[in-house]
């Protein structure tokens, strides 16, 4: 008996159909592997820099409206040069980089704090002579300079408590270590004697003596960066040239 033979129909193209969202990434050996869903932690908000950065601010608002007044008044620069400084400190310490490791010990942060509030406190005092005014604000622009120059080095590895943000060695940190806390004893000098008073004495002998004590805690934080342990090693002073 013949079979008769049959017509052969076109064979319809083989197409494969994925869903528009897959739910899968691969499959292997017929074990599919499931992509889990993308999660996204919550950016943990540090309160004390906050809180920190807000104080600061705060003091700067002050501090821009006393010596504000009295350039209106006197018309004295000195004032007017340290405000330029202190203002630097306050976008710097907004704009700052995170750190690497930063020293949190309450003994560093009550140090940082006097260094930086001191100057926050100032006041305006009975005002010298012109010509004397003319050397205290030739001295404050001398130390502003120097400290313009410095942060522009630093940029945003600039911070309150000590804490590796980078090892800066170029500019003025290749003839000091602490450039920046050179020219704040300019400005912090010249301002004290343009505008004398036990006050303003008070606040800038703790500031700095404080300035100089984090300086050294800077130090033990950094020195952990074998970087900067050579660094140290090839600028000798701290903050003053010849002296410390």
């Amino acid at each position: 008996m013949t079979r008769s033979a049959q017509p052969l129909e076109a064979a319809a193209p083989f197409v494969l159909r994925l869903p528009a969202n897959p739910p899968c990434d691969a499959s292997v050996d017929g074990e599919t592997a499931v992509r889990a869903p993308a999660t996204h932690r919550p950016r943990r908000i540090d309160v004390p820099d906050v809180m920190a950065r807000a104080l600061i601010v705060g003091l700067f608002l002050g501090l821009a409206y006393r010596i504000g007044q009295d350039a209106l008044t006197s018309g004295r620069p000195t004032g007017l040069l340290l405000l330029a400084s202190e203002l630097l400190v306050v976008v710097l310490t907004l704009a700052r980089r995170t750190a690497d490791a930063v020293d949190r010990r309450w003994r560093v942060r009550l140090i940082a704090g006097l260094s930086i509030a001191g100057p926050f406190l100032l006041r305006p005092s009975v005002g010298i002579g012109p010509s004397l005014e003319m050397v205290t604000a030739t001295v404050s622009g001398i130390g502003l300079a120097v400290v313009v120059v410095a942060k522009m080095s630093l940029g945003r590895s600039f911070g309150l408590l000590p804490a590796n943000r980078g090892i800066v060695s170029s500019g003025l940190y290749r003839l000091v270590r602490h450039p920046i806390y050179l020219g704040y004893l300019f400005t912090h000098g010249a301002f004290l004697a343009a505008n004398p008073s036990w006050w303003n004495v008070a606040a800038l002998a703790t500031a700095d003596v404080a300035l100089l004590v984090r300086s050294a805690y800077e130090e033990d934080t950094l020195l952990h960066d074998p970087a900067y342990a050579q660094y140290r090693s090839r600028v000798r002073w701290r903050v003053v040239p010849g002296v410390f």
